[in-house]
């Protein structure tokens, strides 16, 4: 019997490529889609993906992208033009009768929503369901790797930016959530129609985090409490997209107020994949092992420089960015814990 073909969005991005290294490991037949030939889409391919390139907001090129295919993981792309590239592709998975497409949503998605990104999750998930018979929603909360993507900090300078003070997340790993995408897709039958919640094990904040990387890197990580505006400068440095940080803003005072605790941790990672959810120190250990969070006397003497230069680098003024690029708000705003129809969608009444 011949194996369907998946079609995987993003796969040049953490989740995506993660998703279809997993697809690819169970033995599916992976075609990715992006936007351009890169390093991550070679290694696919070396992996045995098929390779399609094209633009999400390209009709005719993601129709193509799509022939032959039975499902999908669907990424939207994290910009403004989110919605019209969620609507084609709803549309032609419709015309194509793809029997499922998990699509990777998010665990606060709402109309009513400060951020640009969470409403726009929101409206991507009402396209989506326009279909429930194929449609199957991941809705991650605060990832892993808002915490990790800063591990030169930690291995290098023994610090760990604190954004969120002692308020707790039981953060999904970019490995586990990929899992679950990969397990629906695989044997799509008993997850059409469901919301998957991938989590952490255990629910931790930041000091709690910064322990468990010094037992990970062998040398002592303090939690540093940082002011937003001194994370944008640092983030800005890293090549963060103003777009991302734009929405994180936002993030940080959901996760003050619990909205990332709330029902977590769960056991969906488990439920779906039939394997528990990694702990956040094997998380942190494979990120310790990236190039940039090796030790040297050279490296630490360059980390100890840009981080003194950090507070004079150019920043992100948040609220002429979002006049600039002509985001409209709702009449009313609402951050999650204070939306009452959200916690009712998520049975926190």
């Amino acid at each position: 019997m011949r194996k369907p073909i998946i079609l995987v969005t993003g796969a040049s991005g953490n989740t995506g490529s993660a998703v279809a290294t997993e697809l690819l490991t169970q033995g599916m037949a992976v075609r990715i889609l992006v936007r351009r030939f890169d390093d991550r889409a070679q290694a696919l391919r070396r992996q045995g993906a098929e390779v399609a390139i094209a633009d999400l907001n390209d009709r005719q090129q993601v129709d193509d992208a799509m022939a032959g295919v039975q499902r999908a993981w669907f990424v939207p792309p994290y910009a403004p033009t989110m919605a019209k590239s969620a609507r084609i592709f709803a549309e032609l998975a419709a015309e194509r009768r793809l029997e499922a497409v998990a699509v990777m949503s998010q665990w606060i998605a709402s109309p009513d929503h400060p951020a640009l990104l969470t409403r726009l999750h929101a409206e991507v998930d009402a396209i989506f369901a326009q279909r429930p018979e194929a449609f199957i929603s991941i809705a991650p909360g605060y990832f892993a790797d808002n915490y990790l993507r800063l591990i030169d900090f930690a291995s290098l300078l023994g610090i760990l930016p604190n954004l969120t003070g002692t308020s707790s997340n039981a953060p999904p790993s970019n490995e586990d959530i990929a899992r679950v995408a990969a397990a629906t897709l695989i044997d799509p039958t008993s997850h059409i129609g469901k919301r998957w919640r991938p989590t952490g094990p255990e629910l931790l904040n930041v000091p709690g985090m910064a322990a468990i990387l010094s037992t990970v890197l062998g040398r002592r990580v303090r939690a540093v409490p940082m002011p937003f505006w001194l994370f944008l400068k640092a983030a800005r440095q890293q090549g963060v997209p103003a777009f991302d940080l734009n929405s994180l803003s936002h993030y940080v005072r959901d996760h003050v107020e619990g909205a990332f605790a709330l029902g977590a941790p769960n056991d969906h990672v488990e439920r779906v994949t039939g394997r528990p959810a990694e702990p956040f120190a094997v998380t942190a250990a494979r990120y310790a092992r990236l190039p940039k969070a090796q030790r040297s006397p050279a490296r630490v003497l360059g980390a100890w420089l840009d981080f003194m230069r950090t507070p004079f680098s150019p920043g992100l003024d948040l609220a002429r960015y979002e006049q600039q690029a002509g985001f409209s708000k709702p009449a009313a705003v609402r951050h999650a814990m204070d939306n009452s129809a959200w916690r009712s969608l998520v049975g926190a009444g």
